[in-house]
């Protein structure tokens, strides 16, 4: 799948956002009502950057992740990085979350890392059960007061959540997707990410 910006894949973006919408309204078990009021919906974009628009590498993406290993993304680079940014209240997390085991699975095998920052839980105890629920096994940085999504705020709007961006070698952000996301829209993403790099070589 070739994505050429957020004109090509708008439509189907905005369905997935309106699928999300609904699935918070639905409710997830065990979430509460206010919980699923609390998230801002991206603005259904799913865009790939050229690579001269890229900007600068991403830093200050670092911390303590849900099993208290330290991570800092900076370290990632040279490899293609999925970083997702989720929480356990927020039910369109929950829909994407088997679509994000999927993707990694296809992916692992061509070096692509997965990284989650979860944001607004208080309790590691919540955002590990999400984890566990869903066969999640990449690490997740824990960011309660949400201060990992300052160093990415030209990318991710404030309290915009589930949003994904992908990370090129460089460590710059290639790609973002700022609602939830599918298996097949995320691969095609990152491929295109890697097929760009591989032909500016």
């Amino acid at each position: 799948m070739r994505v050429r910006g957020a004109v090509a894949v708008g439509a189907a973006a905005a369905t997935l956002l309106l699928g999300a919408c609904t699935a918070g309204e639905a409710g997830v078990p065990g979430l509460r009502d206010e919980a699923a009021r609390a998230y801002v919906s991206g603005d259904a974009t799913v865009e790939v950057l050229p690579a001269d628009d890229r900007g600068e590498p991403v830093d200050g993406v670092t911390g303590t992740t849900l099993d208290g290993e330290p991570l800092d993304v900076a370290d990632l680079r040279g490899e293609t990085v999925v970083l997702n940014v989720w929480g356990s209240w927020c039910a369109p997390c929950h829909a994407e979350a088997p679509d994000l085991v999927e993707a990694e699975a296809q992916l692992a095998d061509e070096g692509v890392r997965f990284v989650g920052i979860n944001i607004r839980d208080r309790s590691v105890e919540a955002a590990a059960g999400f984890e566990e629920e869903y066969g999640i096994g990449w690490p997740s940085l824990h960011d309660p007061d949400s201060l990992l999504l300052l160093p990415l705020a030209g990318s991710v709007p404030p309290n915009t959540v589930p949003a994904t961006l992908v990370l090129d070698e460089e460590g710059r952000v290639a790609a973002r997707i700022l609602s939830r996301v599918d298996r097949a829209t995320l691969v095609g993403v990152v491929e295109d990410v890697r097929g760009a790099a591989a032909a500016g070589r």
